[in-house]
């Protein structure tokens, strides 16, 4: 999975991906998701290590299957807001 730290004033925003989706255009239900390199392509890392960047941030984005399950396994992001654009899930979370 590839994860990419976004700083906005007091805000830090990770973007994190699937690899394999890197670069693709979903559409599906008036919505349309770009999985863009200059906005998800970070560093490729291990699922772990996803899981410590999490917990270090203030706004989730999170485009993919895999990426997705580890967050929702992690508390943070409920399934509940879970969407899917084109068959693949998005979720974004604001973490207090």
């Amino acid at each position: 999975m590839f994860v990419r730290m976004h700083i906005h004033g007091n805000e830090r925003i990770l973007a994190a991906c699937d690899e394999d989706i890197l670069g693709m255009t979903f559409e599906g239900d008036g919505a349309r998701i770009t999985v863009s390199e200059t906005f998800y392509k970070g560093e490729s890392v291990t699922p772990e290590t996803f899981v410590e960047r999490m917990k270090s941030v203030t706004i989730l984005n999170l485009v993919g299957e895999e990426v997705i399950a580890v967050a929702i396994s992690q508390g943070m992001v409920s399934e509940e807001c879970v969407i899917e654009i084109g068959g693949v899930k998005h979720a974004q979370a604001v973490l207090m």
